[in-house]
């Protein structure tokens, strides 16, 4: 007896899926080979300083970049219209974007490995940051525009509501409906 429904059909991986994790293989054996290569020409005991340098200047950034972070934080909630010593003005932008970028750049320092410091050294240059910061928000605003309603993007698409001056509007959704006395079975709390 057939019901006329065509049998399930399996779901096809994503190459994210497929590829991220022959990639990271991949990463990882040609970062062994590149310590060997460098520990047969300057010797073990260098590449051995080079892992211990790695780390501690990796571990440095990562504590600078998230101080500065922390601080950025802080000034925004300081300066936010409502709180006590806050002008009415919104916060100006202080000009320090890319924490996330420089908190990266200090995990791949502290990784050991060549290539991953060659990034992590290359993610601490200004311009670089800022660029891959510009890239990374227009590609998330591109797909959060390409995105399905109804799903994460749209709750990302309410939570940006804003005026054409750019600040954020604040309210209250107010039903005008008339309210019937079989809809609230309770009593009200104070009369």
């Amino acid at each position: 007896m057939t019901t006329g429904t065509p049998p399930p059909t399996a779901r096809r991986r994503s190459r994210a899926r497929t590829f991220v994790p022959l990639a990271i293989a991949a990463w990882a054996v040609l970062e062994i080979w590149l310590l060997t290569v460098v520990a047969d020409v300057a010797g073990g005991f260098t590449v051995l300083l080079l892992l211990a340098a790695g780390v501690v200047l990796g571990a440095v950034v990562m504590k600078r970049a998230g101080r500065r972070a922390f601080r950025n934080l802080t000034e925004t909630l300081q300066q936010t219209p409502g709180q006590p010593g806050a002008g009415g003005s919104p916060p100006a932008p202080s000009g320090t974007r890319g924490n996330g970028f420089l908190m990266l750049g200090g995990l791949l320092i502290m990784i050991p490995g060549m290539i991953s410091d060659v990034a992590g050294l290359l993610l601490l240059i200004p311009p670089v940051r800022s660029a891959l910061s510009r890239y990374a928000e227009r590609s998330l605003e591109r797909r959060m525009r390409a995105a399905a309603p109804g799903g994460l993007s749209d709750a990302f698409q309410q939570a940006r509501m804003h005026r054409p001056d750019g600040k954020v509007v604040q309210g209250e959704v107010i039903r005008d409906e008339p309210s019937h006395p079989d809809d609230n079975p309770r009593p009200p709390l104070t009369k």
